[in-house]
């Protein structure tokens, strides 16, 4: 048995144990105390403090082991919607706590892919410029000669760790197995495939890992915003690129998330935030294609030359004024997922649903997408999705952040079985695009609060409107115009049964006294949060956005 085979064996030893350990602790205090009434109130007052200290020890095990573990706490770090905040909170930190591998290792494996690399490059930078979970990154300079814009051309090189196929195929076997271990609780059983789940993430993992996947990538990124100069998408080199080894353009520029250097360089927040949106959009609506791994240090912002360095600018004054121009820029495309077809249409349809606010559209779309279990009442669904669209339509991020407790009491009150029952589950195509909008909602929560992102979805809605109903009139020709207007026509006999239900009182929202609701209030809360993040936000659109404000309003709650 050789010395590699003994590490592997630990690896999955180790994996195996810690999760059985974090099984056996939830079944005992979440599942076991909780029905025991003597203990039930302090398995509930613990539970905060104990899942804080889970995510610590499966921290400390993935910093430890790296690989796919890291890989995993980062993609747990950002899934508010199904984990509780206490753990993505503890995990967040995986982002920025990657140890380096040893650079002569790294260095070693650059030769073995390269070649005599002293004829690529002038000079590599000995300290790492990044580490990730599944390879490094170096600065370097090419040799004259050896790129396309002139002498020294600045580049980076993305390397993958030492013998990291090796240790992803030992982790993924052991999470398979774990996957498993959860198929056995039916809650988890009846609203998640978390084998399928499993193979989707190992499958997009072995992509990330092939790099000249990396580098096609990255240029049809490029092809997709070739018609925007404010998105920029680094040069490959793929002269210099093998399947472990990938070099790109140098774009050093403002880290997307410091606001304050991006204010003091004259560049308005809000602005990037409403360019990251409409990158977003054209991704998922239009290309199908979308950037996977949008945390803050893989998105940038470029800072244009002055403006009044431009001889548009006559005034200094005037120029002074002007916020200043900039590039967004994408890097590390080793994580971009294509949206099936049939999801991709789906989604547009839950876009055009939620600029028309028709419900019966959305309920139809998120079924077809697979977020309803079977069985499920989609008329009463459809209800509480015209109830939550009309309660949050028009409201930018700070309001939304801020809900009326008394909206939330009316919505817990109305729709209180489902808010108990749950008829939802996770869609497989779905867990890395809901995992990406939610981290774009985190970064323009964070670059301003105070945006209102309907504004581009109504603009992205009636975009896709247009060009459908003109593909449907030349597809249906008479048959198609009068499908076309029959909404328009029947809008007066909806304003007519509208107004009968006004004076019949039934569009008044019911507040009887229920003493078992009023005592669970904070479980309803979360629940509303969830029944939002399920039917409204199913497409990633207001879901990203809706679960973290959910997660803010609980921190300052705390």
């Amino acid at each position: 048995m050789d010395s590699q085979t003994t590490i592997d064996q630990n690896r999955y030893r180790r994996i195996l144990q810690f999760f059985s350990g974090m099984i056996a602790h939830v079944i005992w205090w979440d599942l076991m105390m909780r029905r025991v009434p003597v203990v039930r109130q302090r398995s509930l007052a613990t539970r905060p403090q104990r899942y804080r200290e889970i995510a610590r020890e499966f921290r400390g095990l993935a910093i430890e082991m790296g690989g796919v573990m890291i890989k995993l706490g980062q993609f747990l770090s950002s899934r508010v919607d199904v984990l509780p905040i206490e753990v993505t909170e503890e995990l967040r930190g995986l982002q920025d706590e990657v140890p380096p591998a040893d650079t002569r290792q790294v260095m070693g494996l650059l030769y073995e892919q390269l070649g005599d690399i002293e004829r690529r490059f002038e000079s590599i930078d000995p300290e790492p410029l990044a580490a990730a979970s599944l390879g490094q990154v170096y600065r370097a300079r090419l040799l004259p000669g050896q790129g396309e814009s002139g002498p020294g051309e600045r580049v980076v090189i993305k390397v993958q760790r030492p013998h990291i196929e090796d240790m992803v195929r030992t982790d993924l076997a052991a999470l398979r197995v774990v996957a498993r271990w959860l198929m056995r609780y039916k809650p988890i059983r009846k609203r998640a495939n978390v084998p399928a789940l499993m193979e989707e993430f190992a499958r997009t993992l072995w992509e990330e890992l092939n790099y000249r996947a990396e580098a096609d990538n990255a240029e049809e990124f490029a092809r997709i915003h070739a018609d925007n100069p404010r998105i920029y998408i680094p040069k490959v080199y793929r002269e210099h690129s093998t399947e472990r080894v990938v070099v790109l353009e140098d774009v050093e520029a403002l880290k997307i998330g410091d606001t304050a250097a991006l204010t003091e360089a004259g560049i308005d927040p809000q602005e990037v935030a409403e360019l990251l949106l409409e990158a977003y959009f054209r991704q998922v609506f239009v290309a199908e294609f979308f950037h996977a791994d949008p945390h803050p240090g893989n998105l940038f912002v470029r800072p244009d030359p002055e403006p009044w360095a431009s001889p548009a600018f006559t005034d200094q004054n005037e120029a002074a004024s002007q916020a200043r121009t900039f590039q967004l820029i994408f890097v590390d495309f080793g994580m971009a997922v294509r949206v099936p077809k049939s999801m991709g249409e789906n989604l547009r349809k839950v876009l055009i649903g939620v600029t028309q606010r028709d419900a019966h559209r959305l309920t139809e779309a998120y079924r077809d997408l697979g977020f309803f279990l079977p069985g499920a009442d989609l008329e009463r669904i459809t209800e509480a999705q015209e109830v939550i669209l009309n309660q949050i339509w028009g409201r930018n991020l700070l309001d939304l952040a801020q809900p009326d407790p008394r909206e939330i009491e009316a919505i817990g009150r109305e729709f209180r079985d489902l808010l108990y029952d749950l008829p939802f589950q996770i869609p497989q195509d779905f867990i890395y695009l809901g995992r990406a909008l939610g981290m774009i909602s985190g970064l323009v929560s964070q670059l301003d609060p105070h945006i209102n992102p309907w504004r581009q979805i109504e603009r992205y809605g009636q975009q896709l409107l247009r060009t459908q109903s003109l593909t449907h009139l030349r597809e249906r020709g008479l048959a198609g115009i009068v499908e076309t207007l029959r909404p328009y026509l029947e809008t007066p006999l909806r304003i007519q049964r509208l107004l009968e239900e006004a004076e019949k009182g039934r569009l008044r929202v019911q507040l009887k006294t229920d003493r078992d609701v009023l005592r669970q209030q904070e479980r309803l809360e979360k629940r509303v949060g969830q029944l939002g993040w399920s039917i409204v936000s199913a497409a990633g659109i207001l879901s990203a956005t809706l679960v973290y404000l959910e997660h803010r309003r609980d921190k300052r709650g705390r």
